[in-house]
Formats: structure tokens, C-alpha cells, sequence
């Protein structure tokens, strides 16, 4: 029966059988620090949670800074027309910088809201334990987590803003819709906008998007919280439930802090906006954006890709949730009570 692969199966089965392969990945497991494995929970379920909704994601953008050819198109609308002008790989354009950013973001969101809520209940403890400090502690991380990855988030928006035909190609290169400067790729972006603008311009709308952060975060945590402590103890370990939970919870904080979404979207592309639109999207701080959508594009621009953000946050947050599950389990991440325990001991 040949004997080398005789000797190699009987060396194997005598690994399963001592166990020692499983105990070494249990020991390395075990030997990371939690808030390691909620940055790699944390990360995993990002990425995967952006890249099924990168599609709605870039036909948000277009709605949100009324692209020309987009304006007066509903969502079924762009989609078929991305399909048409740049086929399938034409809804996932600013997914790369979306998927870079998006790691370190949620990984940091994760993690960050763990430690300022800890350190909450012990330096503050008149705060008590409840959703109040869910809401700081949200709203923080949420910051944080801002500060850390928005230029990221800027090249995103700058790519996904180009629309072009991939499809036609005469001679060299992308045949574009609109006479605007194509940039190659995230790294592309990063340091056109550097050499142009600096540092201030890798930060362009980051007013905005911290004005719109810190409560849609804290408001995110405070009523999923909220709505958790209203429901009966044997459902709360639900998946079903909590992503009910999550997902409203999302819906409501989205909704309150949208408009400044748009901001931050028409500030991020200023640079890019051709003469068809109306009024001057070089806004010099949020006030001034809001208070000029209203007066050059209507009120109802505030909440231009509303719909689809409301069609995306759903599934976003339902596998958002159900990955960042599945990576705890697999990390082994204690609940939060026996973390609590533990430090409080």
C-alpha cells in the first residue's frame, strides 16, 4: 500500500488523535487580546457588509451629487444606465477605496466603542449603564474611527462620482460621459488631492461628515440599546431579533442626520462638479452647504438617495450583524457580562 503515504496518514491520525494541532490553534486563538479579535471581527464583517451593497452604494452617490444624466433618474433607472455605459464592473467603481476604508472603520468602530464605554462606567459612574453611555460611547468611536479613515472615504466618493463608458473604447483609455479629470485608482486620488489642496484637502468635508457621525452613531447604539431593554429576556439572544433591532435602529439614526450626508457628498466632489449645477457646491463650512442646496437646489435635495439608502442599510446591517456573529464565535470573544465581570473582579 505504499508506505510513504501510508506513514503520512498514520502521522496525521496520530496528530488528531493527541489533539495537538487543534491545541495549537487554541492556544493562539485564546493568546490574542479581545479587543484584537474585536478589531478582526470588526474588519471581516465591514468589508464583506460594503461589498454586497457596493452597487446601491454608487448609484447613492450619483443621486446625492446630482451627476449629470442622473438627476431626473430614479434608482431602477441608474442602475440599468451604469449597466449599459460600464457593465457589471462599472457598480463596484470606489468599491476598492470603499473595502480599504471600510476595515480599518468598522474595525476601529467595533473596538473603540467597547473601550470609551468602559472606561465610562469606571470613571463615570453617575452615567449609570444604560443607553445613555451607549450614546457617548457610540458617538465617540464613531469619531474616531472618522478622523482615522476619511481620506479613504474621500477617494471613494471622487471615484465613484466619475461616470464613464467602459464599454466604447476608441483609441487609448476610458472614453468618458463628462469632461472631468479620470483619476486610475485610490492611490491616484490620494495624491492629486495632496499635491493640490494638502492636508486640508484629503480632510475636504470632514465638518460635515463628523456633524453627521457623532449622533447617527451615538443614535445607532442608543436606540438599539433601547429597544433591546423592551424586549422579553429569552428573545434577546435572538439573531433574528437583533438584527430587527440594528436595522431599525439604523433606519431612524440615518434618517435624522441624512441631510448632512449630502453635504459632506457635494463637498467631496466639489472639485469634480461641472456648470449644469446649480449654485456653487465649494461650500466653506456645513451651515453654508445646507443653506445653499435649500436655496439654489430645494429642500428635497437634502434627501436625494434617501430611498436607496433606506433599501441599503437593511441588508447592510443584516449581514453587517450576522458576520461580526459569526467572527465572535469562531475568535471566541466573551459576551460583554463576562467582560465586565472579569474587570469588575
Amino acid at each position: 500500500m505504499g508506505s510513504p503515504q501510508g506513514s503520512t496518514l498514520t502521522t496525521n491520525m496520530a496528530g488528531l488523535v493527541d489533539g495537538s494541532s487543534a491545541r495549537a490553534e487554541v492556544s493562539f486563538i485564546d493568546s490574542l487580546p479581545v479587543y484584537v479579535k474585536e478589531l478582526i471581527a470588526g474588519g471581516a464583517a465591514g468589508a464583506f457588509a460594503k461589498t454586497i451593497i457596493a452597487p446601491l452604494e454608487r448609484i447613492k452617490i450619483l443621486l446625492q451629487t446630482r451627476t449629470d444624466g442622473f438627476q431626473s433618474l430614479g434608482v431602477y433607472q441608474s442602475l440599468r444606465k451604469v449597466l449599459k455605459h460600464e457593465g457589471v464592473m462599472g457598480f463596484y467603481k470606489g468599491n476598492g477605496a470603499s473595502v480599504i476604508r471600510i476595515i480599518p472603520y468598522a474595525a476601529l468602530h467595533f473596538m473603540t466603542y467597547e473601550q470609551y464605554r468602559g472606561w465610562m462606567l469606571d470613571n463615570y459612574s453617575f452615567l449609570g449603564s444604560g443607553p445613555v453611555v451607549d450614546l457617548l460611547a457610540g458617538s465617540a468611536s464613531g469619531g474616531t474611527a472618522v478622523l482615522c479613515t476619511y481620506p479613504l472615504d474621500l477617494a471613494r466618493a471622487k471615484l465613484a462620482y466619475q461616470v464613464g463608458d467602459t464599454r466604447s473604447k476608441f483609441g487609448s483609455g476610458m472614453k468618458s460621459l463628462d469632461p472631468r479629470p479620470a483619476y486610475s485608482g485610490v492611490t491616484d486620488v490620494l495624491t492629486r488631492v495632496y499635491r493640490d489642496g494638502g492636508i486640508r484637502g484629503l480632510y475636504r468635508g470632514v465638518g460635515p461628515t463628523l456633524a453627521g457621525i457623532l449622533p447617527y452613531a451615538g443614535l445607532k447604539f442608543y436606540i438599539y440599546e433601547e429597544i433591546k431593554t423592551r424586549v422579553p429576556e429569552e428573545h434577546r439572544k435572538s439573531i433574528v431579533m437583533n438584527l430587527s433591532c440594528g436595522a431599525l435602529a439604523g433606519l431612524l439614526g440615518q434618517t435624522f442626520t441624512y441631510p448632512l450626508d449630502v453635504v459632506r457628498r457635494q463637498m467631496q466632489v466639489g472639485t469634480l462638479q461641472c456648470s449644469t449645477i446649480q449654485g456653487d457646491a465649494r461650500y466653506g463650512n456645513t451651515y453654508e452647504g445646507l443653506t445653499s442646496i435649500v436655496r439654489n437646489q430645494g429642500w428635497r435635495q437634502l434627501f436625494a438617495g434617501l430611498s436607496i439608502n433606506y433599501i441599503k442599510i437593511v441588508p447592510s446591517v443584516a449581514v453587517g450583524f450576522a458576520a461580526y456573529d459569526m467572527m465572535k464565535v469562531w475568535l471566541r470573544i466573551p459576551p460583554r457580562q463576562k467582560l465586565q465581570a472579569e474587570s469588575s473582579g
